[in-house]
């Protein structure tokens, strides 16, 4: 008895280990199959980013045109760019319009992102509506406020009497910058969002309604529940946002140029009308080499800092 009552428990043990033996070829033919289908993405993204990254860090170290013939100059033009009063300008320019473009986009999204999840009629179509600024192209509505800086505010304000905003905002070296960041904010609002809505969606709501029958105030809400389960998505956002406002170019394009003079030139347009219309390839190569180090730097720094605040709630 005790014989057949121990048997039939062994047995199972080493049908386990017989089909944990068969299973382990076919492991590694998955193993396989997916470093062949990682393979083509490698490949492509080594000859469209890595080869020209390095090709541009080469030309940095040239006296290279563009055209014609070159020759070495090694750091002589990453030397100047520190002493161009242009080159610091636009630097300037670049993050000051980027962080105030960044903290009132996370702002302003986080705010509607609340309330389309909350418990309002048409939550479904006004969701969609405020995506429409993320499909559209940025040239486009650049040229609309454009439109809008230039004929359609200036009109209103005659009329009812505001002097100070009777001219085009866009031909004031002091105020063109706010007209920007109006286009940069309400474009890329949407975008953001869509990622707080997802992050909201994640927070159970039974949370809420411990925290109505403690009393909570709304702000309450908000500050211990809210924005701390949210705050993978928040560091999502904060980054995405600040490297795509540090490489704005297409709004700038459309509303200023750059102008007044080059009171709104930012990294990015700098490098593109020195590099491509003039003459300046190696030198404004030189540049983008060190505004991409700059903004791996900063991105890297931005999560580890806001990770670190995930982690103390």
């Amino acid at each position: 008895m005790t014989m057949s009552s121990t048997a039939p428990a062994r047995a199972p043990r080493a049908t386990t280990s017989r089909a944990a033996a068969r299973r382990r070829p076919g492991t590694s033919r998955i193993s396989r199959t997916f470093y062949w289908m990682v393979l083509p993405a490698v490949l492509l993204f080594f000859v469209l980013h890595t080869i020209p990254v390095l090709n541009g860090v080469f030309f940095s170290m040239t006296n290279y045109a563009g055209y014609g013939e070159w020759d070495f100059t090694w750091f002589t033009n990453y030397v100047n760019l520190f002493k161009d009063d242009q080159v610091l300008n636009a630097y300037a320019f670049t993050f000051g319009f980027a962080l105030v473009s960044t903290v009132l986009v996370n702002v302003i999204a986080l705010a509607i992102a609340i309330g389309l999840n909350s418990r309002i009629k048409f939550r479904t179509g006004l969701r969609g509506i405020f995506f429409i600024p993320n499909i559209l192209s940025i040239l486009v509505i650049g040229y609309v406020f454009n439109y809008l800086f230039s004929n359609s505010l200036p009109e209103i304000a005659s009329r009812l009497g505001i002097d100070a905003l009777s001219t085009s905002i866009l031909a004031n070296p002091d105020l063109a910058w706010v007209g920007i960041v109006i286009l940069a904010v309400w474009q890329a609002a949407a975008f953001n969002i869509i990622i707080y809505l997802a992050g909201l969606q994640t927070i159970p709501g039974e949370l809420y309604e411990a925290a109505s029958l403690d009393g909570a105030s709304t702000w309450r809400k908000f500050t211990s529940i809210t924005f701390p389960l949210i705050g993978p998505f928040f560091t999502i956002n904060m980054v995405l946002s600040l490297k795509n406002f540090l490489q704005v170019f297409d709004h700038i394009m459309a509303l200023t140029a750059g102008g007044p003079g080059t009171s709104t030139q930012s990294v990015s347009l700098l490098i593109y009308r020195g590099g491509f219309q003039g003459g300046e390839y190696a030198y404004q190569t030189a540049n983008a080499v060190i505004f991409l180090v700059v903004i791996v730097l900063i991105s890297v720094f931005q999560l580890r800092v806001l990770q670190r605040r995930e982690a103390s709630f």
